[in-house]
């Protein structure tokens, strides 16, 4: 696995290195450094995103044991730390959340039943924002063939993410070990009872409505302050366009990111992505990578000292264990 990743950011490098000599690299380099402090405050907008994120998922964990929106955020920005910059197939940040949420919880099975209702959530929130911004360019009279394909995979998402949602609700692990356990002549009693009690908790989970429903809001809200970012940089790229436009990017971005979830930091999807959808709006192709440049900004600025943050607390957490 680690080999295939590393071929494919190999792979994704010469993709974005192609499309950055076609756009004219002195011209993107000089637009990016004429707009950059703008960019930069454009990056540090990412925090409302995760801001919105962290409530999203306190409203899944138990309300008389919910941790403070300060360690759900700090959960969030590691979480995306990792997803982002790391070759974990977006799967590593979820896990070092979890770790990271479980000691202010009550029971382990609340902090992963949260975790994972969050995920399958964020599935059906992300295929109904980028329905939202099809729809736009649709109505933009920009439709393309490309658009035509990427409507057909979006609605090929949500079944996906409905499937995963109803598949936690039934229970799904706890049949799933209980099968085994009988395979293995009862040699998994202790990862029966296990799954059993991840069962109840996220069942638990879906039984609070208002919850769920108020979890699916934040991360819609999420994503649209996600646009924020988009449409502020354009803005000091010199590019003045409006919400909706950013909207549209950001919606189908974030698709297309996540569909090349096994290629590191979508490293030349993501580029592609940009030229492909700033054509369809009408944006040159050195604007468009220009803005994607600046996407990847943010991931220094905001993702970068997140991985050092997690390093720095994993250390002193081993150093108090090791001491007690």
């Amino acid at each position: 696995m680690k080999h295939l990743a590393g071929l494919l950011a190999l792979a994704g490098l010469a993709l974005a290195v192609t499309l950055f000599i076609r756009g004219d690299v002195i011209s993107i380099v000089a637009l990016v450094l004429a707009a950059g402090p703008g960019l930069v405050l454009a990056a540090l907008l990412h925090v409302l995103p995760m801001l919105a994120n962290a409530c999203a998922w306190r409203r899944l964990l138990p309300q008389a044991r919910r941790p403070s929106v300060r360690v759900l955020t700090w959960a969030t920005w590691v979480r995306e730390s990792i997803n982002g910059l790391l070759p974990v197939a977006r799967i590593g940040g979820e896990i070092v959340a979890y770790r990271i949420v479980r000691r202010h919880v009550a029971r382990r099975s609340d902090a992963a039943a949260s975790l994972v209702a969050d995920m399958a959530l964020s599935v059906l929130s992300q295929a109904g924002f980028a329905l939202v911004g099809l729809a736009l360019l649709f109505a933009s009279g920009h439709a393309s063939s490309v658009t035509t394909q990427l409507l057909a995979g979006v609605v090929g998402i949500i079944p996906l993410g409905a499937g995963f949602v109803l598949a936690q609700r039934a229970g799904a692990l706890g049949g799933i070990t209980r099968m085994l356990d009988r395979l293995f002549a009862g040699r998994l009693g202790l990862v029966h009872t296990q799954s059993l009690r991840f069962d109840e908790a996220i069942r638990a989970v879906y039984e609070r409505r208002g919850d769920v429903g108020a979890c699916f809001a934040w991360q819609l809200a999420g994503w649209v302050l996600g646009a924020g970012e988009i449409w502020l940089a354009l803005a000091f790229l010199g590019e003045q366009r409006s919400v909706l436009d950013a909207v549209v990017i950001e919606a189908l971005i974030q698709a297309v990111s996540s569909a090349a979830f096994i290629v590191p930091g979508a490293l030349g999807v993501q580029e592609g992505a940009f030229v492909m959808i700033g054509a369809a709006l009408g944006i040159d192709a050195t604007t468009a990578l220009a803005l994607a440049t600046a996407r990847r900004l943010r991931d220094v600025i905001v993702f970068f000292p997140g991985l050092i943050a997690w390093q720095w607390a994993e250390t002193r957490i081993r150093r108090v264990t090791s001491a007690t």
